[in-house]
């Protein structure tokens, strides 16, 4: 397709993997990384990293994002739930149930495609900034929503808007297999809302030998999972967003390492990898620095809890992580039912 910009953002990795690249560090998700995960899979002992779909519950967490509904499909007026049915040219009858939803796709656990998040940046060099996101792709037409969107049919008004080749679709057909490595915050800092950031993040990589590899899918337990279970999807606004640690997005040796360390994806149990808003006087924040200039996905909302335990009694921290997100052409997050084998 050639070349869609003449300048990159300060700090980026644009056209590193080429100039037409659509994965940003998932590239790194090599056979040889697929192997090093492969050889954590030791005692065959699985765990789902995905909360249910219906949680956080309410719209507290994001006015934006709702929770799930759940349909039956419908055909002629009948509804295709514990539905009974005659089998055409004979006498049997069969039962059968069959769905819809309208679903939020990054409401519960999911990823942050590199379509997520952009920026304003001049990437064509003509003196105006455009929008643009990772590797200087475009976006689509910009929405203007008139009213929060209450029915099915508020929805339906604005379908077919598309991120293009930044979409999941593009990450699934990656398979996003391959080492995973978890660090545990929540065991220095409970759940005291705390900004962490480079010194404290070395520390405690420190303290615990836990070492990161260009390549590897880093993720970050805080007990924010465990939190929203304890409140049943019916969030309680203040817990919700003065819960728990995340990564300082304004720390500029953090932002560093981030780049240096070669890490493929970011993971969090917690609502945003970071803490947001960022402090004041923030001149980035994890978001921007790893979607928009890094290429590197975000995960939010997984359920680590139990994988960490088990980690800990057994004085591991890496094992095989298997995280495709649907294969939905244009969308720019999507759920996840993410699987770590030990």
């Amino acid at each position: 397709m050639g070349q869609r910009w003449v300048k990159r953002p300060e700090g980026s990795n644009w056209g590193e993997f080429g100039e037409d690249d659509r994965l940003g560090r998932l590239n790194l998700l090599t056979p040889r990384k697929v192997k090093e995960g492969l050889a954590e899979a030791r005692e065959g002992l699985t765990f789902c990293l995905s909360l249910p779909l219906d949680f956080p519950g309410g719209t507290v967490a994001n006015p934006r994002r709702r929770p799930p509904r759940l349909f039956g499909a419908v055909l002629d007026g009948q509804c295709f739930h514990n539905h009974v049915r005659d089998v055409p040219g004979n006498r049997m009858r069969s039962v059968v149930c069959d769905d819809a939803v309208l679903l939020s796709t990054q409401y519960s656990t999911q990823w942050d495609s590199l379509a997520h998040v952009g920026a304003e940046f001049d990437a064509d060099g003509d003196g105006l900034p455009e929008r643009v996101y990772y590797n200087g792709w475009r976006g689509g037409d910009h929405i203007v929503t008139p009213a929060p969107l209450e029915d099915v049919e508020d929805w339906a008004r604005y379908e077919g808007v598309s991120c293009g080749p930044l979409g999941v679709d593009t990450m699934a057909a990656s398979c996003v297999q391959g080492r995973g490595v978890m660090l545990d915050l929540h065991r220095r800092y409970g759940r005291d809302r705390e900004l962490v950031g480079y010194d404290a993040l070395m520390r405690i990589m420190e303290a615990d030998r836990v070492e990161v590899e260009p390549g590897d899918m880093l993720c970050l337990w805080t007990g924010f999972d465990e939190l929203l279970l304890e409140m049943n999807r019916e969030p309680d606004a203040e817990r919700l967003h003065g819960s728990c640690a995340g990564l300082d997005g304004g720390d500029e040796r953090l932002l560093r390492w981030i780049t240096d360390s070669g890490v493929a994806a970011l993971i969090s149990d917690n609502r945003a990898v970071e803490i947001l808003p960022p402090r004041a006087g923030a001149s980035s924040t994890i978001h921007e620095h790893c979607l928009f200039k890094l290429g590197i996905p975000l995960g939010e909302q997984w359920l680590l809890s139990p994988l960490n335990r088990w980690l800990r009694e057994h004085g591991r921290s890496r094992f095989l992580l298997t995280a495709p997100p649907l294969r939905l052409p244009g969308a720019a997050g999507s759920p996840v039912t993410p699987v770590a084998t030990v």
